[in-house]
């Protein structure tokens, strides 16, 4: 990844500089492309998905989990079954409007195997057979063939014949006669694909003797042969199925009196280790008795079963195995992803709970100090780019803090007079500095040129501190090694539905996350929006950084790198407006994930350095790309899962172990919201929040996936503000209606 394909916020409209070194001017509002480009945001992750959902449904298709009809019909009378037919033997001939039966000769023995290819046990049938010189018919279901092609083409190679069984296995005599087609056409689509091959021998599920024909399965057996099949039964029944013993078998699989006969054992459906026992003293002892085993058609004097397919339809039929393949390696693979981020969801909430109590337990300790107490002023620098209905409230809600400050506020090249604004206050402490657009890292590194002090606050145009945020944020200050301090950004607008799910977020995610990385010493992100830093710190390293969109990740991790502890200061809260649309939530988090992910890729070498820095490369580096880039990712199978679960069951344990992940969560959101002092109500969204809040972090974090693997360019957008967070005392205030605005509850 090239982390300097996008240079920060350089690209903001109104940059003469950026348009310049394009070697254009814009001629079209800004606004004009991105609504042209916005479906394409979604479309390569929608196609994804929806390829995935077929995948799963493919894969259900042929495991039987669709479509699946498990139905056993009772007898029924036999009054219109013709008498020659019961009397007959277990071919029956039905085609062109014939009803006849046909026998194998004396001592020939055709073997028959229902219900393959089973990848252990069919392999294991057609080793005996090839042994002992012998070959048989292998009725396959189209579900089983699909999966196991290999097991057909072998069966072919070797000489056996291949029968239809149907496609799911139902009773036929339940089916309609579209069902009956669609069951065979599937099954045949299989063999294509298979071994390239049609055959026109057919077994129905569940079948016995001819003579077990009745009035509900005879007319299937018709209209099996008006398709121009023959259909087989058995006159020999090994009962294999049982499992009654290797002896048993043999004795029930053995013809009488030298007759021919049509045996039936199975390869699949359960273990079947007594069918190939039995076979490997069966074969020897009958072919020394005489009888020959060879093919249905080859015992009937007739040609071969089998004819080849060629043209479109074979194509379909490979096209048809190649994607039941895809869909099994596919899913083979999501299980291993889902027990990958089972894994991960778990170790990160135990992490959560254990090291956020420690980091609790002891920065609440009465005799807690950081070192000596903080009290010499504070430079705090306010970068700010159209922020116009924000910008009083926030620069107000400093002027009410209890610690000496004087405020910088960094007007980015603002088109709507927020700059002006803020010189209309008139308050003491104030300050206003211009520049031509260049971007965030440029306002604050500007900003700290004109900071008069050692100690420097950072906060973005939107965000309203409380009376004692700069206060708390600096007292770790007190301690040496504290180079930088993340504060508690609290979303203010938490009246919607979105809002909510951020409230959360914010709450769950991100400050929980902290007191776990500030006890690891991995803090991987100080908030835009309320975050401290002494001036060498960042002097040392070089100040901020446009080489990512994520320039507070970046600095961050620049600083662990370069020996300095940064910490959470739970007490330091700010309240900031949070995106009120999709599209803007969109916006936001595409870039902070594209900018967190540069940021990984620029200290990707702190993993083989030594010191600080090697440290912070062999723990937080992984523990970030695990829990921010990775387990993100993955955490919509658990919803993939839940869906296919309650499709195709089994549904009592899919919700059961959807509820489970969900109580985890519970617990770890209840248990946030108690360390903040937050109301439990905002948590009745949350089972709301993870079906489909999830889903969109997965589609903005697969697309900035998609955007750094193809060094795509990804440019800053500035978010519309509403000014709804703001209040004297640094009240957060929630919108009611478009005039009225009131406290936070």
């Amino acid at each position: 990844m090239n982390t300097r394909t996008a240079r920060g916020r350089s690209d903001r409209p109104g940059n003469s500089h950026a348009q310049n070194r394009r070697g254009r001017r814009r001629t079209k509002p800004p606004t004009s492309p991105r609504r042209r480009r916005l479906p394409m945001r979604y479309l390569l992750p929608s196609l994804l998905l929806v390829a995935l959902l077929a995948m799963l449904m493919l894969r259900g298709y042929v495991h039987s989990e669709i479509l699946a009809d498990h139905r056993v019909r009772p007898p029924a009378p036999t009054d219109h079954v013709p008498r020659k037919i019961l009397d007959g033997g277990p071919v029956i001939d039905t085609r062109n409007g014939r009803e006849t039966t046909l026998s194998v000769p004396d001592h020939r023995v055709v073997l028959t195997f229902d219900d393959g290819p089973d990848p252990e046990w069919t392999p294991k049938i057609l080793d005996v057979l090839k042994e002992h010189d012998a070959h048989g018919v292998f009725f396959v279901t189209g579900t089983m063939a699909s999966r196991h092609p290999d097991l057909v083409r072998r069966m072919v190679d070797e000489g056996h014949e291949v029968g239809l069984h149907t496609f799911n296995h139902p009773d036929l005599s339940y089916q309609s006669a579209s069902r009956i087609d669609w069951e065979l056409s599937q099954n045949q689509l299989a063999l294509a694909g298979a071994a390239g091959i049609r055959t026109s021998i057919f077994r129905p599920p569940y079948s016995s003797f001819a003579d077990a024909m009745d009035d509900k399965s005879y007319p299937v057996t018709k209209y099996i042969g008006s398709r121009g099949y023959l259909t087989v039964v058995n006159n020999t029944d090994s009962e294999d199925w049982k499992r009654p013993g290797v002896d048993e078998i043999i004795r029930r699989a053995t013809p009488k009196g030298g007759k021919g006969a049509i045996v039936l054992m199975h390869d699949s459906g359960g273990d079947r280790s007594q069918t190939v026992a039995a076979l490997d003293r069966f074969l020897p002892e009958l072919q020394q008795r005489g009888y020959a085993f060879g093919n249905l058609t080859e015992a009937l004097n007739a040609p071969s079963a089998h004819t080849a397919v060629t043209g479109v339809e074979l194509w379909k039929g490979e096209a048809w195995v190649f994607l039941v393949g895809a869909s099994e390696h596919i899913t083979d693979g999501l299980v291993v992803a889902l027990a990958v981020i089972g894994v991960l969801v778990f170790v990160r909430f135990g992490l959560m709970l254990l090291l956020s109590a420690v980091h609790a337990r002891r920065v609440r300790r009465r005799d807690f100090r950081w070192g000596l107490p903080i009290t010499e002023p504070v430079s705090v620098l306010v970068p700010a780019y159209n922020e116009a209905k924000c910008i009083e409230a926030t620069v107000r809600s400093l002027m009410a803090s209890d610690h000496p400050i004087e405020v910088v506020v960094i007007d980015d090249g603002s088109s709507d007079g927020t700059a002006r604004i803020v010189e209309g206050l008139c308050l003491p402490n104030v300050r206003v500095v211009r520049q031509q657009n260049a971007g965030k890292p440029a306002a604050l590194n500007r900003g700290m040129a004109n900071a008069r002090f050692d100690l420097v606050v950072m906060m973005d145009g939107d965000t309203v501190f409380e009376a004692s945020t700069v206060r708390e944020l600096v007292q770790p200050f007190g301690d040496h090694r504290v180079g930088a301090v993340a504060g508690n950004a609290k979303v203010g607008n938490r009246d919607s539905l979105i809002g909510a799910w951020q409230h959360i977020e914010y709450v769950m995610g991100f400050n929980l996350d902290r007191r776990m990385y500030d006890v690891l010493r991995c803090m991987p992100t100080i908030p835009g929006a309320v975050g401290a830093f002494r001036r060498s710190a960042l002097e040392r390293v070089g100040g901020m950084s446009d080489d990512t969109l994520a320039e507070d990740t970046d600095i961050t991790m620049a600083l662990h790198r370069d020996g300095w502890r940064v910490v959470y200061a739970e007490r330091a809260r700010a309240w900031t407006e949070a995106p009120e649309s999709v599209q803007q939530l969109w916006s936001q988090r595409y870039r902070w994930s594209y900018g967190t992910m540069q940021a990984i890729w620029k200290h990707r070498r702190a993993v083989v350095e030594s010191g600080p820095s090697g440290r912070f490369g062999r723990i937080g580096l992984p523990l970030v790309s695990l829990f921010m880039v990775l387990a993100p990712l993955l955490a919509p199978l658990i919803d993939v899962f839940l869906l296919y679960g309650l499709v195709f069951g089994p549904t009592e344990r899919t919700v059961a172990a959807w509820l489970g992940v969900l109580a985890v969560q519970a617990v770890c959101a209840a248990y946030a919201f108690r360390l903040d002092r937050e109301r439990m109500t905002h948590l009745i969204s949350l089972p709301l929040q993870q079906i489909l809040y999830r889903q969109l972090m997965y589609v903005v974090l697969l697309q900035s996936w998609i955007t750094a693997l193809t060094g795509g360019r990804l440019r800053w957008q500035k978010l519309r503000r509403t000014g709804v967070v703001g209040a004297p005392g640094a009240i957060p205030l929630q919108r009611t209606d478009s005039h009225d605005r009131r406290p936070v509850a």
